[in-house]
């Protein structure tokens, strides 16, 4: 009998030791995990993607210019976007700066835009009043040309906003037209400028590109004012 009963007892303790386990194991895999002796846990801020864009100078005291703080409130495809438009609005604002001190300075092309419209006519007026003198059809061109520049931005692969690099233009090489002589022309670089650089001239030269275009686009809004609303920049003339 005593041996019938330890053998009970054993087999008892056999089967408690199989199932307290089985019993524990769900809350033990969900159970938080415990911190090593000696060892602290350190907090690393995540660094925000515009902290890591170009653009930063002496001009915004080394720091991200952004006072309203909506890089912070927008996901990081808006802020790529953002850098997209400030570099092709930077481009569009330097050159048009550059057309209205040229037209100025009474510089016109030689020649003919159209049939009897002479490029000196359109700038006889000024540079405000340029676009209205030229004909509807050079309207349509500007147009076409401007929407055929959109199109080959936005249809790009990759997105500039899916891992594409904002504002980069690609060289385009131009093989020529059948059956006609034409040069192999590479569009937007064709003396190969940026092929001859380094990583880091690179990176000066487009350093310097953002930071010209936001200069022009504060001198031709500038320009725009001075003329529409006389006295509004005092260091432009009256009716500049």
């Amino acid at each position: 009998a005593g041996s019938a009963r330890e053998i009970g007892q054993i087999s008892s303790s056999i089967t408690m030791a199989m199932i307290v386990p089985a019993l524990m194991a769900p809350a033990l895999m969900n159970a938080p995990a415990m911190p090593v002796a000696g060892s602290a846990r350190v907090a690393v801020p995540k660094m925000a993607l515009v902290d890591k864009m170009e653009g930063v100078g002496p001009e915004t005291f080394g720091k991200v210019f952004d006072p309203l703080g909506i890089s912070s409130s927008v996901s990081d495809e808006a802020v790529m976007w953002f850098r997209h438009s400030e570099l092709k609005h930077g481009r569009v604002a330097m050159a048009a700066t550059v057309g209205c001190l040229v037209s100025k300075l009474g510089i016109t092309f030689p020649g003919d835009l159209a049939n009897g419209v002479p490029f000196a006519s359109v700038g006889a007026g000024g540079p405000f009043a340029a676009w209205d003198a030229v004909p509807t059809a050079g309207k349509l061109q500007l147009f076409l040309f401007i929407g055929a520049l959109e199109w080959a931005s936005e249809t790009k692969k990759p997105h500039y906003m899916r891992g594409g690099v904002p504002g980069k233009i690609d060289p385009y090489l131009f093989e020529g037209i059948p059956g006609l002589w034409a040069p192999k022309i590479r569009f937007w670089d064709p003396l190969n400028t940026m092929g001859a650089l380094t990583e880091e001239q690179k990176a000066t030269k487009r350093k310097s590109e953002l930071k010209n275009g936001r200069l022009a686009m504060i001198a031709i809004i500038s320009f725009i004012s001075a003329h529409y609303i006389p006295g509004s920049v005092p260091l432009l003339p009256a009716g500049f």
